[in-house]
């Protein structure tokens, strides 16, 4: 290695990616292209940073696999940043393996930290916490100690494990004020903000109140009767019933839980489930149909009595039933929350997230666009979606899980 290229490698390594390129700009040896292409990264510049690692790969030779290796994994921190999430894992598993092999436990390890934040995005809670479990974060660099410790509180505080994500985020800000880098030290404020942000609300009839993460684990914890509108399904402590795919019977379920203890107008039922004005007698054959259901599948947790007036909740073993609300509504409520991170998603990317399909998150893009909440940059393949960041409150408990939080 010649000395303008360790002097780069030592830029990005303090985090000055401009003194990086002062050294390698006009070099177009594989070598200085992989280091282009990762300060470029560090500027936000990613579709310029991708093709130089991509010509990086290119021109380093056949028994040049450590070298290779490292720019894979650099690219797919860079595919990570551009919410670029479609991609096979089987590249990066197969340069952490070499990297691995040829003793590079540093990068070998950020390969890991990558695959286990691709699954975060994607809303794998359990397939990263696993990841993370197999990380020895144990004399890694400072920088990316506090990168694997943020994962870790991330994974924390969308699982709801409060105390953990104390400890990490302060292992977090450790190892990021021994790194230097001013970026990383305020990504580690911003998630320590999060956790005193609102991030649900509490509502019953005629009253709401703000709730932050930690109360919120304290009310899962509560013994109460949870139906949760952030997450789409109803919770008591060691039971969860997912009702996404059921959205009538969810619609029914968070009437009753806000107007418990009283019940609610059997018009008001069909209005809100069906969405009839004016019902007839088989809207409401339909709606005991549907109680019927919901009754069935909630039996464990709460009856469904019939009242004068139509229905309402009784706990069989809980004291009460909370409905918690997201702290933003609307069928849009978890693509804005993807969005409001600041990066520029992928359609792509954004359907994979969420479990949808691109036609749907492309019209639901569309509503949003027409309304000023999000906006596109570029065209076609190259189209990216923003949003600004939603200030006041946190969107954790909308981002999407494959599995319940306990």
């Amino acid at each position: 290695m010649d000395s303008m290229i360790a002097a780069s490698a030592r830029a990005l390594a303090a985090g000055d990616p401009l003194g990086a390129l002062k050294r390698v700009a006009l070099r177009e040896d594989p070598p200085a292209l992989a280091l282009r292409g990762i300060a470029m990264a560090q500027l936000g510049e990613h579709p310029r940073a991708r093709e130089l690692l991509r010509r990086a790969v290119r021109g380093f030779g056949a028994h040049e696999d450590l070298a290779r290796a490292r720019c894979v994994v650099a690219e797919a921190e860079v595919a990570l940043a551009m919410r670029d999430l479609g991609g096979s894992p089987r590249a990066l598993a197969a340069a952490s393996s070499t990297l691995e092999a040829r003793a590079d436990r540093a990068n070998a390890l950020q390969a890991r930290l990558i695959a286990a934040r691709r699954l975060l995005l994607l809303g794998r809670l359990d397939e990263a916490g696993a990841a993370l479990a197999q990380l020895d974060a144990h004399g890694l660099p400072p920088l990316s100690a506090a990168i694997a410790e943020l994962t870790a509180a991330e994974l924390a505080l969308r699982s709801l494990r409060i105390d953990a994500a104390h400890e990490a985020l302060a292992r977090a800000q450790e190892a990021a004020s021994r790194s230097g880098v001013q970026a990383l030290m305020a990504e580690v404020a911003e998630a320590h903000d999060a956790l005193g942000r609102p991030a649900a609300r509490r509502l019953s009839t005629g009253s709401e109140k703000a709730l932050t993460l930690g109360e919120v684990a304290a009310l899962m914890a509560s013994g109460a009767v949870v139906v949760d509108a952030c997450r789409h399904g109803i919770r008591t402590i060691g039971s969860w019933l997912p009702l996404a795919r059921r959205p009538v019977l969810f619609a029914l379920a968070r009437e009753l839980a806000e107007a418990w203890p009283g019940d609610v107008d059997r018009d008001a039922l069909i209005a809100t489930a069906f969405r009839m004005r004016q019902p007839d007698e088989t809207h409401r054959a339909r709606l005991r149909v549907e109680i019927g259901r919901l009754r069935a599948i909630v039996k464990p947790m709460a009856a469904i009595e019939a009242t004068a007036q139509g229905f309402k909740l009784a706990p069989r073993h809980a004291r009460e039933v909370v409905l918690l609300a997201p702290p933003i509504d609307g069928d849009q409520a978890s693509l804005i929350a993807l969005l409001s991170d600041g990066a520029a998603w992928s359609t792509s990317g954004l359907a994979l997230a969420l479990g949808a399909s691109q036609r749907t998150v492309q019209r639901a893009l569309v509503e949003l666009e027409a309304t000023g909440r999000v906006r596109s940059i570029g065209r076609a393949r190259a189209q990216r979606w923003l949003a600004p960041p939603l200030a006041g409150f946190t969107t954790i408990l909308l981002l999407p899980a494959s599995l319940p939080f306990e």
